[in-house]
């Protein structure tokens, strides 16, 4: 059976209802919404983010996943990695009895066709969805549609003969799947940047800055296997990981578009360079309504809830460290104590996770404003969870 009309075979929401909501929602969160986002416990005001927590694609994602193990309960079913990067949400789904072809012990060459396979919100690879589609299995697709948007734009780049240029993590799955898309023509070509410094130096070598073996040994593993700089940038489009910080990717694409019209003159602009708008709205949302937070309230500190390897979350606790001492936990358990606190600091590098200990982080005396949000992939019950750990601690 197709990922497409299994889709539309789902018939157990009303069946997982139940179960989604006593895993996963908050009465106090629901408590705050219902205040203006604002929880006051003695001399602590906690002010939470208006957009924060499960997103319509992650929602959808999980909620797919649940029906799928109701729908096939003597069925092997598995998920090709995290279905989203969140500990709990993933925890709780192997404790459904769902398997992970991302664990040492298994394989995705162990699957078979009556075996079922979910697809995670951030996509597979051609490769891969060719390899689960000649076994025969069952599939689950539940790719989030923003990913689907950026797919579709990388394909286009492709058959109009250019690179996909993506402002992503190399090793993140959303970006390896994207730029597989790129190799859907024989001469697709695509290029992966982490932020504006590697930017800088791809247009270093756009406009004849930087010579050929610098631009080589620098991006090598993050092109395609084929990729010659010499001809493959000499037509690019913008694409991005849809979890990136929006700002960082209107400025690559800023700096981009004007090395192409350094090196071949704008009126010829539109024939080297093109953009389309991919991040996903719902980071922006949370990354608009932290900001929102920063602007209106006179915050003491901010907590940023999420795994450590969600890219929207570390995001967001980068907007927030700009203004205000930030700590970005992955757990409740993490707030050990109001002496000791255990996060994953702003400023650490991208693609490590080296959780740090930080002492005599909460003020013990006066009134106290803290500043809540948390990843598209952080639950509710998580973030409520967070919310009283503080409060109780700030007494």
């Amino acid at each position: 059976m197709s990922a497409e009309v299994f889709k539309k075979g789902l018939d157990l929401k009303h069946v997982v209802a139940d179960e989604l909501a006593r895993d996963y929602h908050s009465d106090l969160v629901e408590s705050i919404r219902s205040n203006d986002f604002t929880y006051c416990d003695g001399r602590v005001s906690i002010h939470l983010a208006e957009e924060f927590g499960f997103c319509y694609g992650v929602d959808r994602a999980v909620d797919y996943a649940y029906q799928t193990r109701k729908k096939f309960p003597k069925r092997t079913v598995y998920l090709t990695g995290e279905i989203i990067h969140n500990p709990h949400v993933n925890a709780r789904l192997r404790s459904a009895g769902i398997r992970f072809l991302s664990d040492p012990s298994e394989s995705t060459s162990q699957v078979i066709a009556d075996d079922v396979v979910i697809l995670p919100a951030f996509g597979v690879t051609i490769r891969e969805l060719e390899h689960l589609t000649s076994a025969g299995c069952t599939l689950v697709d539940t790719t989030c549609g923003s990913v689907l948007n950026v797919w579709k734009n990388v394909r286009q780049y492709a058959r109009d003969g250019y690179t996909a240029v993506i402002h992503g993590k190399v090793k993140h799955e959303e970006t390896q799947a994207t730029a597989s898309q790129a190799r859907v023509t024989d001469n697709g070509r695509y290029l992966i940047v982490l932020d504006r410094t590697e930017a800088e130096l791809l247009c270093d070598y756009i406009t004849e800055k930087e010579p050929l073996d610098t631009f080589q040994s620098h991006f090598h593993g993050a092109c395609s296997t084929d990729f010659d700089p010499r001809q493959d940038l000499t037509r690019v489009g913008l694409a991005n990981q849809t979890t990136m910080l929006m700002s960082e990717s209107l400025e690559i694409g800023h700096l981009i578009r004007r090395a192409m019209i350094t090196r071949y003159g704008e009126p010829a602009i539109h024939e080297h360079f093109q953009a389309f708008d991919t991040i996903c709205s719902a980071t922006q949302d949370r990354q608009d309504a932290i900001q929102s937070l920063l602007d209106k309230a006179s915050l003491d500190l901010a907590i940023i809830v999420g795994g450590y390897n969600s890219s929207n979350t570390r995001n967001l606790a980068k907007i927030c460290a700009r203004k205000v001492a930030t700590f970005h936990i992955a757990e409740p358990s993490c707030l050990t104590s109001a002496l000791e606190l255990r996060h994953l600091p702003p400023t650490t590098t991208p693609g490590t996770i080296v959780e740090r200990v930080e002492r005599n982080w909460l003020p013990d005396t006066g009134i106290l404003s803290i500043g809540v949000s948390a990843g598209a992939s952080t639950p509710d019950n998580i973030v409520g969870e967070v919310i009283f750990r503080l409060a109780e601690l700030a007494k």
